[in-house]
């Protein structure tokens, strides 16, 4: 009986520890498909683990062990429904060690490599193979291109263009140029646009297509240009070009590169992962933990998919991408040097946490929240759309429940966004709601390290972020940055008095920027847009561009700094509920198109305004008060004041100077941290306020101005637009009679560009024509003015 029982036990927890010992799978580049998956018999591919995991999804709970290597995806891995974990037995995928198994969706080469000319290498490539992108030990390389790219123009185009990249007169040399792209700036710099060139025209001009990545079609500028895949223009150091009619690869190696024992690695996949549920039956509860993902294809051409009333074209995709999921959770993971973007948030998604990662050197952007338009109500696409108020639903919220909410970008470290193209973000969030973006450290951006493109539909917290070096190549942006096009803005037969809650129908919930830190020399810190609605926005460090409200409504901005700068308040709404108050400031406000009358239902009081003057014409500053506030230790970055500083006189609260950014050791150890500006009014402000200096005038009964600055910004132009802005346009005024209006922006006379007040009393004084001719900008559109004088 005894020896039963004992048998009968013994029978028992070998039973246990069976079932235990099945939710331990084990992978290895070392491995078999044949094996059973054991420490001792690891498999050997990621699609032979995820089927064993299968057989246990919602059963038990299953880790599936990577150790180090590389494993090259044959295709990309996709998680259905059958894949889901449960809260109780959730499915693990990680590395054994952080950062040693590398998820690649690249192809190994194995080329004999040859001499061709001047540097240059050359070798055979199997047939069929496509080559996007090309890694050398690890580091990507460049296309051949023209201009040649240089390291330390870090705020040029492209860090390198010409007005003639693709020239006819260049072109000329260039035996087939098919396939070859062309990279070029938007007409005003806000983003970019990218064409694939098709061949050559019977004169010798080069044929192109695309230009579909920037919502606000402008044509491309004049000189920032580049122009990359032209065989004939690889002759710099690290370029490459593939023949793929000849099937050659060519290579000129940098001098550290052993071309014969380098390791040459090509990209092949877009996605990486692809998670691909739906709102009625999503994937849940699966992690992925301490990858690495590694070589993902550029996506710029299929960039196509316009947002709302945006300058931002989007395209959904990325390394790792989420679809109808639930729970999913992205840890402590390296995304490296990948072509587009690299987490991808798609439609319905709920409880996302990413958290723990490394994301840098992105072809797009870092992580993109991004729902369905048709969750919305009445959206509208092209900038100049306008819907109307007799005829839009007027029910507050989202249509469906087909976009990401309640989700986390928690303690990750994201830099070099944009490489590729020129309208990323560090975290990009459009038509979402409740997104939390924490403990985050981004730099170097082209464009904006957080971006939120729509109101639709707030609730969103930023908190304890370390945001700086943006807006590097682009232009009129900021390093946080947000639009509010939503079915309000800019609606025709809007009337706030008549529909106080309309502004508020999209954005629902209120977007909480806080205890951050952000630094932006090309833009605004924090950029609060076109039409940007029910914001809170508290202690905040911003150490150059300052704060900017356009447009919007319920905007509360208290308790912040701002280093060598003001607030900027552009094109404001009478009755927009804002309040700026108990902020120190360190120059008199820099408003443009700010109603001259009393400025009903806002209050703009109670700041410190340190080295500056107060803005007392609007009813503004009866309380705020100039003086020094006192920092404790500015040239380290401590703006905390001291005991007995006056800015508490106006309510201002010291908040915490050494919490920015990423907690995580590791990461920390190697983010980087702003430039702590020294104590002083900025170049910027300097100029504006030469320029200002007896600039008002008049012409035509009307007040006229010109222009500095980030001035242009409230007029949709750029500094290379110049213009003349009327100020005052009195009713029974002869610029009135002609058809101007309070507000708009003369850039041109007869067709020769007013670049500022003196070029244009110059130009009407030379005019001896009757009649004249005037291009003007009017709300952000170009029209023409034919007047008699």
């Amino acid at each position: 009986m005894k020896k039963y029982i004992l048998t009968s036990f013994y029978l028992l927890i070998v039973g246990f520890l069976s079932t235990a010992y099945a939710m331990d799978i084990y992978v290895s580049p070392r491995g078999s498909d044949s094996n059973t998956g054991t420490k001792n018999k690891p498999l050997a591919t990621f699609e032979a683990a995820q089927q064993k995991a299968r057989k246990f999804a919602g059963k038990e709970a299953v880790t599936i062990y990577f150790s180090d290597g590389v494993y090259y995806l044959p295709q990309t891995v996709v998680f259905t429904p059958k894949d889901s974990g449960s809260e109780k037995y959730p499915i693990i995928y990680r590395a054994q060690n952080e950062g040693g198994a590398i998820l690649s969706g690249g192809l190994i080469l194995d080329l004999t490599w040859k001499p061709y000319k001047d540097g240059i290498f050359q070798a055979k490539t199997p047939k069929g193979v496509q080559i996007d992108q090309v890694f050398i030990d690890g580091l990507n390389q460049r296309m051949a291109r023209y201009p040649n790219y240089d390291a330390s123009k870090k705020t040029a185009a492209y860090q390198g263009y010409a007005a003639d990249a693709f020239s006819k007169e260049r072109a000329a040399g260039w035996k087939n140029p098919k396939g070859g792209y062309i990279h070029a700036m938007h007409a005003k710099e806000w983003g970019g646009y990218h064409y694939i060139i098709t061949g050559k025209n019977a004169e010798g001009e080069v044929t192109y297509e695309g230009g579909w990545q920037n919502n606000r079609q402008m044509g491309m500028h004049a000189d920032y240009r580049m122009v990359e895949n032209i065989f004939e223009e690889l002759d710099a150091s690290g370029e490459w070009f593939h023949n793929e009619e000849t099937q050659t690869l060519y290579y000129k190696p940098t001098a550290s590169v052993n071309i014969d024992k380098a390791l040459v690695e090509v990209v092949r996949l877009k996605q990486l992962i692809d998670f691909q549920g739906s709102l009625k039956k999503p994937v849940k509860n699966v992690t992925l933990q301490g990858f690495v993902f590694k070589h993902a294809a550029r996506t710029f051409m299929e960039t196509k998919e316009p947002m709302l009333r945006s300058d931002w074209a989007i395209f959904r995709g990325g390394a790792v991408m989420l679809t109808g999921t639930e729970g999913i959770q992205i840890l402590d993971s390296e995304f490296d040097q990948l072509g587009g973007n690299a987490i991808f948030v798609n439609n319905y998604n709920r409880d996302a946490l990413i958290k723990g990662n490394y994301i840098h050197h992105t072809g797009a952007s870092g992580v993109c929240f991004v729902g369905d338009p048709n969750a919305l109500r009445n959206p509208l696409f092209e900038y100049g759309e306008k819907n109307d108020v007799s005829e839009i639903d007027k029910t507050p919220g989202p249509k469906t429940e087909n976009y990401p909410a309640r989700s986390t970008v928690e303690d990750c470290l994201i830099h070099n966004v944009g490489t590729v193209e020129r309208q990323p973000a560090g975290v990009q969030i459009e038509m979402a709601m409740e997104i939390t973006v924490r403990d985050c450290s981004i730099y170097d951006c082209a464009r904006s390290g957080i971006n939120v493109g729509d109101g639709a539909f707030g609730g969103h917290l930023i908190e304890r972020c370390d945001v700086f070096n943006t807006v590097l190549e682009t232009h009129d942006h900021g390093s946080f940055n947000s639009w509010g096009r939503d079915r309000y803005w800019r609606l025709k037969g809007f009337d706030i008095a008549k529909y106080p809650e309309l502004p508020f129908a999209d954005a629902i919930k209120t977007t909480i920027i806080r205890n951050s830190r952000w630094r932006c020399d090309h833009g605004w810190d924090i950029d609060l847009d076109d039409g940007s609605t029910n914001y809170d926005i508290y202690n905040n460090l911003m150490l150059s561009g300052g704060l900017k409200l356009r447009e919007g409504y319920r905007r509360r901005a208290w308790n912040n700094i701002t280093v060598n700068n003001t607030f900027h308040p552009h094109v404001w709404y009478e009755n927009s509920q804002d309040e700026v108050f108990s902020n120190i400031f360190m120059f008199v406000y820099q408003g443009v198109k700010v109603p001259t009358a009393q400025n009903p239902g806002k209050r703009v009081d109670s700041n410190l305004i340190f080295n500056s003057e107060l803005t007392q014409k609007f009813g503004w500053d009866e309380n705020s008060i100039v003086a020094d506030p006192l920092f404790i230790d500015p040239a380290n970055g401590d703006f905390r004041v001291k005991a007995g500083s006056p800015a508490f006189d106006i309510g201002f609260k010291n908040f915490p100077m050494d919490q920015f950014g990423v907690k995580k050791p590791a990461l920390k150890a190697i983010a980087k941290t702003p430039i702590i500006p020294a104590l002083g009014v900025s170049e910027q402000l300097k100029n504006k306020r030469a320029a200002k200096k007896g600039a008002n005038l008049t012409w035509l009964g009307a007040s006229v101005s010109g222009l500095s600055g980030m001035e242009f910004s409230a007029y949709g132009v750029s500094k290379e637009d110049g213009g003349v802005a009327l100020i005052k346009v009195p009713k029974k005024s002869k610029a009135a009679k002609i058809g101007l209006l309070e507000g708009d922006l003369i850039l041109a006379v007869n067709e020769v560009k007013t670049a500022n007040l003196n070029q244009f009393f110059r130009l009407m004084k030379k005019t001896k024509a009757s009649e004249i001719i005037l291009k003007v900008v009017r709300e952000q559109q170009d029209i023409v003015i034919k007047a008699s004088l």
